[in-house]
């Protein structure tokens, strides 16, 4: 499935052929969730039909001591009526020993399927590309990860026993009501026409009001979260007042969803209590003239009106298991969807290892699209010998990052190959591509945790002393020491502790601790302020030294670092050449750096 598979799942409306396909996509992960558990589930499944049994079994003694007991009794003969009442408590003892144990048993396979479930969902979105995590957005994937696998909990936790001890219920309640009295079973036959066709009407209206619902849900969830995330640029454009009109259209929407199921229940649950009763009072009335004429004993009356009415006992809880189960595949649906996404950049079937990376970087009739009719890099050829710092420069969206994304390989070239040491990088082991090549974008994003935590992102076995000559060699050491903590300070959520610049010189120093053969700075100075870049010049000198390095910048001054200067425009190369001679030309690079060096007059 691509990307704008999985976003469709957000749509409420399918055809025939695209709900079966869904809906086997779900019965496969489901299945593949619940393969290892066989021997619990069949454990289970025999302690819900012992203990429905065992609970099913009491109208039937309860028949037998009033109608052979008490006769028995006027006798002097105490065992009918004994028999009868042990019977019903060691039925009752076994029951509910057996209930106990099928509600342990469904709880310890409802938490290994989830714990499965999330730890699949977790590692699985860690593979995807980055083409999915820029079109999924996170408050989707969150949604994923908390409102989707709560619904699937409650459904594990208890629906499905409910399901199966209501089914299991039901049937033994039938089936023994038959054999106490068949007329009273044809009473009950005959009630089942217009329960099913309640119910059928319930499922049909239901089924896309659920639906409704996750999706409703979802979006909730996916508003709050990417206000929360981008609070910074909702106060600074006063997005409050627009977010609250958009939040309370969604709330509405929410709210309208669950009326309507809500309003089906209302009809549903009466309905169901008026067949029930009816059914009952039938059962009642036509025994009541029976046990008159002495065709009936008064005992199996009793025993067949409490089987009809217990027959129907279940049934509301079983409407409430729909809800839930509703939700939960409307869940499983979005989940399995994720689940089922491919990586647009896989690893490599049988991966080349490269332990000591030079840094020689080639691309050899590369051409690069997002869609078809949407090029970003025509087809092109370029050489980086090892060891050479390139500067990327060119208008926004000329395709400079994506070149870099290409080198990085958070993309694959739609044709043509891109090689590291002369080995293509769709090839290369992960770990050594990982190792080779490190990439430094404008977020300069830190995780929760220490300074030195995240310097050591670069290589997390690196000891104190090395994380601190990391920071040391990019500037950085100096403002560290002045934190709190020092380097053991928490940079708090997203590294708020920290400012823009200091986040990118914390950066800098993971990048220098990985020592990469090339290195991609992508926009990485540009948060930082004057002096602070005239620090870190020192330290990119030092970053950059005997290592293949592109740098990505419209600041000229740090363009002037690099041995070989390309200018890019329309996804194509239009000059290379050395800084100087560049500027010496008369072409765009010259004209950038003049207008670059009156704007410092």
């Amino acid at each position: 499935m691509s990307v704008s598979g999985v976003q469709g799942e957000e749509r409420q409306d399918y055809s025939k052929a695209e709900s079966a396909q869904i809906r086997a996509r779900s019965r496969r992960l489901l299945g593949s969730l619940l393969s290892p558990l066989k021997p619990k589930l069949w454990l289970t499944a025999v302690a819900i039909v012992l203990s429905s049994a065992a609970q099913v079994a009491g109208p039937a003694l309860i028949a037998y001591g009033i109608d052979q007991g008490i006769p028995a009794l006027m006798k002097q003969d105490w065992f009918p009526v004994a028999f009868a009442g042990i019977a019903y408590l060691l039925t009752g003892l076994a029951g509910a020993f057996l209930i106990a144990a099928y509600i342990r048993l469904s709880a310890r396979i409802s938490q290994a399927v989830l714990i499965d479930l999330r730890t699949r969902v977790f590692l699985h979105t860690q593979k995807l590309s980055l083409e999915f995590h820029e079109s999924y957005t996170s408050g989707r994937i969150i949604s994923r990860q908390t409102s989707d696998l709560d619904a699937i909990r409650e459904l594990m936790d208890e629906g499905l026993t409910m399901l199966v001890r209501g089914l299991m219920y039901m049937v033994f309640t039938g089936v023994m009501l038959v054999i106490v009295d068949a007329p009273s079973g044809l009473v009950l036959l005959a009630s089942l026409v217009p329960l099913g066709i309640l119910t059928r009407w319930f499922q049909v209206r239901s089924q896309s009001l659920f639906r409704r619902s996750r999706v409703a849900s979802a979006k909730l969830i996916v508003q709050f979260v990417e206000t929360m995330t981008g609070i910074r640029a909702v106060q600074a454009f006063r997005k409050q007042k627009r977010n609250e009109a958009e939040f309370g259209d969604l709330v509405e929407d929410y709210r309208d969803v669950n009326a309507k199921v809500l309003g089906l229940f209302a009809v549903y649950n009466p309905g169901m209590a008026l067949i029930g009763n009816t059914a009952v009072a039938v059962t009642l009335v036509l025994g009541g003239f029976r046990v008159v004429d002495g065709s009936l004993g008064v005992g199996v009356l009793l025993a067949a009106v409490l089987y009809t009415k217990r027959f129907f006992d279940p049934m509301e809880d079983m409407a409430m298991f729909y809800n839930g189960y509703q939700s939960a595949s409307s869940a499983l649906e979005k989940i399995s969807g994720v689940l089922e996404e491919e990586p647009s950049v896989p690893d490599p079937v049988k991966p080349v290892d490269l332990w000591n990376a030079e840094g020689h970087v080639r691309f050899d009739s590369v051409e690069f699209a997002y869609t078809k009719d949407r090029v970003i890099l025509p087809r092109f050829d370029l050489e980086i010998p090892a060891g050479q710092t390139i500067a990327l420069v060119g208008s926004t969206g000329a395709g400079k990052s994506t070149l870099a994304k290409l080198i990085a390989r958070f993309y694959d070239p739609s044709d043509g190959v891109v090689t590291l040491d002369d080995i293509s990088l769709a090839d290369l082991h992960p770990k050594d591509l990982r190792r080779a090549i490190v990439m430094v974008t404008q977020e300069a994003y830190l995780f929760s945790g220490s300074v030195a935590d995240n310097i050591a992102l670069g290589k997390p076995d690196a000891s104190f002393d090395e994380i601190v000559r990391a920071a040391m060699a990019v500037g950085a050491h100096e403002f560290i020491e002045g934190l709190p903590n020092g380097y053991d300070t928490d940079v708090n959520k997203r590294g708020g502790r920290v400012s823009a610049g200091q986040r990118q010189l914390i950066s800098f120093a993971r990048a220098f601790l990985a020592n990469p053969a090339v290195l991609i700075l992508d926009e990485a100075t540009s948060s930082l302020d004057i002096p602070s870049e005239r620090l870190v010049q020192e330290g990119l000198t030092k970053l950059l030294a005997d290592r293949t390095a592109v740098i990505i910048a419209h600041r000229l001054s740090t363009v002037a670092i690099a041995d070989r200067v390309l200018v890019m425009e329309h996804g194509r190369i239009v000059e290379d050449g050395s800084p100087a001679e560049l500027i010496a030309g008369t072409g765009h690079f010259a004209a950038l750096h003049a207008a670059w060096r009156d704007s410092l007059v």
